[in-house]
């Protein structure tokens, strides 16, 4: 399972991965947040899954967030009825 941290940097905030070849530096710790788990989201869907960890200024663990890699959803059989756009009433 990948690791994605999002962590203080000087005046700034840092996302980092193993996978990754640079850091993402953002001035806020909730866009660094909002990043890391767009960066998780797209992993997962990717088949692989990844667990964010956001750390505060004092670098302390605050946050864990698991991204899943998703399943297939179930499949309805069966005689269902589907009506095209701009109708779905009944006569």
């Amino acid at each position: 399972m990948r690791s994605i941290s999002v962590t203080p940097l000087g005046e700034g905030w840092a996302v980092w991965s193993d996978g990754l070849d640079n850091e993402m530096l953002f001035r806020s710790g909730g866009r660094a947040e909002a990043a890391a788990r767009r960066l998780g989201k797209h992993l997962a869907a990717a088949g692989e899954p990844c667990e964010i960890r956001i750390h505060d200024r004092n670098g302390d663990l605050v946050g864990r967030f698991a991204c899943p890699v998703p399943t297939a959803s179930p499949t309805i059989s069966g005689g269902g009825v589907a009506a095209s756009a701009g109708e779905g009433r009944l006569s």
